[in-house]
């Protein structure tokens, strides 16, 4: 009898990535006609099937929630699984937490082992390598099997399913609006690339603040950092980035940064520069951490409400989990979390 096979190992026998495997077995015009060749008749030589997720499904029910996250050292996702624990413990479900750490095939695999039979739903966070690619098969392959998926600050369009997602538009808007109406008049913007939609949205509501202030947006003044690299552990690379822009742009007065590492570096940056903060410079950044509270001076920050993220993300899945199911067409929703501007020091 032939053995069961996964993506995984289909990719690792022919030496081709996870992503490829995939696009192959789709038929992507993205593959060579050789590549999707070998890859099909591999498949077919061991009777390969949509991952393991066919092997579970509902008929096995497990009380248990899975949730995948982007990374675990942060303080916003650690902030959305006590929220989504404490509502699945109090409806008698119990939570596993994967990571993908950012990476596409780390998300397919941890999928593919917890819907073997170790969960009813999954609660996740896309990671950056997957909206990067625009490769979501298996979230479509989940779903289509029966198991049901909600997706949380990092989500697609693409896929119908329950969301929760933070205003993030209108958070940045906010913010620059704040900035603006403290008098500053050249507003620095640092962003990611943008394939992140969190990074797309942020970046959208700093535009349309200074439009509706009748600033002209100046590219200059917008530094987009490639966040694919790890600059938590090069902090010194991530920090030149930033001083080039403040030399660049000496008449720089505001900054909107738009996650917390970047709004703290910007500080960092402009102190070693001999500027003050508020008086020079005024800071914002996008999500409120403990870094932020405990920074010198105390960085303002748009609250993202990760707690109440969890809550409502547990509640659609297992309200979901726990329907009787009719003939009616399944409906999605999609939550929107409202911001807080939480005002500190690092602002007038």
């Amino acid at each position: 009898m032939k053995r069961k096979i996964t993506l995984k190992q289909i990719a690792k026998e022919l030496d081709v990535s996870i992503s490829t495997v995939s696009k192959a077995l789709r038929n992507s015009p993205e593959i060579s006609d050789d590549t999707k060749q070998k890859v099909q008749a591999f498949a077919k030589l061991y009777n390969y099937r949509p991952n393991n997720i066919a092997l579970s499904l509902k008929n096995r029910k497990t009380n248990t929630i899975g949730i995948i996250i982007p990374e675990i050292v942060h303080h916003f996702f650690s902030k959305v699984i006590r929220g989504v624990e404490t509502v699945a413990n109090n409806r008698g479900y119990n939570v596993i937490i994967g990571l993908s750490n950012e990476s596409f095939s780390k998300e397919v695999i941890n999928m593919e082992m917890l819907a073997n039979g170790s969960i009813d739903g999954f609660i996740l966070s896309i990671s950056k390598e997957t909206q990067q690619l625009q490769d979501f098969h298996h979230f479509n392959e989940t779903m289509s099997q029966g198991m049901p998926i909600v997706m949380f600050d990092r989500v697609v369009s693409e896929i119908n399913c329950d969301k929760v997602i933070v205003d993030d538009l209108n958070g940045a808007k906010n913010a620059v609006e704040k900035l603006i109406q403290n008098g500053c008049e050249s507003i620095a913007l640092i962003t990611t690339k943008d394939y992140v939609s969190v990074g797309k949205l942020r970046t959208q509501g700093y535009l349309e603040a200074l439009q509706e202030h009748k600033m002209v947006p100046k590219a200059q003044l917008i530094l987009k950092i490639d966040d694919t690299f790890d600059f938590e552990s090069h902090l010194d690379m991530l920090e030149n980035e930033i001083e080039q822009l403040f030399t660049s742009n000496k008449d720089i007065d505001g900054v909107f940064a738009v996650n917390e590492l970047y709004a703290l570096s910007a500080m960092k940056v402009a102190r070693k520069l001999g500027l003050d903060i508020p008086n020079d410079v005024q800071v914002i950044g996008f999500t409120d951490g403990v870094l932020s509270k405990h920074a010198t001076p105390g960085l303002t920050t748009v609250s993202q409400h990760a707690e109440q993220m969890g809550e409502r993300a547990a509640d659609l899945l297992i309200d979901k989990l726990e329907k009787e199911y009719d003939t009616e067409e399944e409906s999605f929703q999609t939550i929107v979390i409202a911001t807080d501007l939480v005002e500190r020091e690092s602002t007038k």
